[in-house]
């Protein structure tokens, strides 16, 4: 299994206090990376810093906000000043201030998502890149959504954004690749984290979701990591520009969501 191992590579996640982030994250040390915990507020990050380091692994907390372009290069600057460089970068980290018709939208909502989640990848990868290429190579993992694929009741706005990021990953693929830079984006569909508990705490709308989804249940976050381990591992050197979907089905459902 030589070929998933992540020993000697260096790991940024973003949005790593907890749900996606956070499973990735304990994925990645285990598969002997050391990890760089990302995330707007520093009280999270310790707690599953200490997790990883526990369990054997190496992980270092850094409080950074996506949408502030100083703290970024911070960021990068200082995964570099403790491990040497970059190897790795996902980006998680992500916000949704809007849930409704996409009409009813205000211009401050738009500067906040796109800031987050689209600006936010940008700047991360822009400050990474660079290491990347002085250590022969690196993996990109955006993290999309189907929301991004197809429309979702009252999503709108963060599936816009979502849209924006597989562009994004697509096209910086084409750009990187003669570095030996792997972009992909994973594009899940209705997990149950903290993020998405609007959604899956509304009964009605979960019976919903439910319904519509093949597999017929909603996912745990840990259902995502094997994916990004491939991606981020040398299995995937050939993988670029990708958008792989994960949700049970249900893009693929007559009955989906906004279909």
């Amino acid at each position: 299994m030589d070929q998933f191992s992540l020993n000697g590579k260096v790991a940024i996640v973003t949005g790593a206090s907890r749900g996606i982030g956070e499973a990735i994250a304990h994925t990645y040390a285990r598969a002997g990376a050391r990890v760089v915990l990302a995330s707007r507020k520093p009280e999270g990050l310790s707690a599953v810093a200490e997790a990883i380091r526990a369990a054997g692994g190496e992980a270092t907390p850094v409080a950074a906000h996506m949408g502030d372009q100083v703290a970024v290069k911070a960021l990068v600057q200082k995964t570099i000043e403790v491990y040497g460089g970059v190897d790795i970068v996902v980006n998680n980290a992500a916000t949704n201030p809007h849930f409704g018709p996409l009409l009813t939208s205000e211009e401050s909502m738009w500067d906040k998502t796109l800031d987050v989640n689209l600006r936010g990848y940008f700047r991360l990868i822009r400050e990474a890149v660079p290491s990347m290429i002085g250590r022969g190579g690196g993996k990109i993992i955006n993290l999309a959504s189907i929301a991004g694929l197809t429309p979702q009741p009252g999503m709108a706005l963060y599936g816009i954004t979502k849209a924006a990021v597989i562009m994004l990953t697509k096209s910086l693929a084409v750009e990187l690749a003669p570095h030996n830079i792997q972009v992909n984006a994973i594009a899940p569909g209705f997990i149950k984290t903290r993020f998405s508990q609007a959604i899956w705490d509304n009964a009605q709308l979960n019976a919903l979701i439910i319904a519509s989804t093949p597999a017929k249940r909603i996912a745990d976050a840990s259902e995502l990591t094997g994916l990004a381990l491939y991606l981020a591992s040398q299995a995937s050197n050939f993988l670029t520009g990708q958008a792989l979907v994960i949700d049970g089905g249900l893009t693929l459902s007559p009955g989906a969501l906004g279909s």
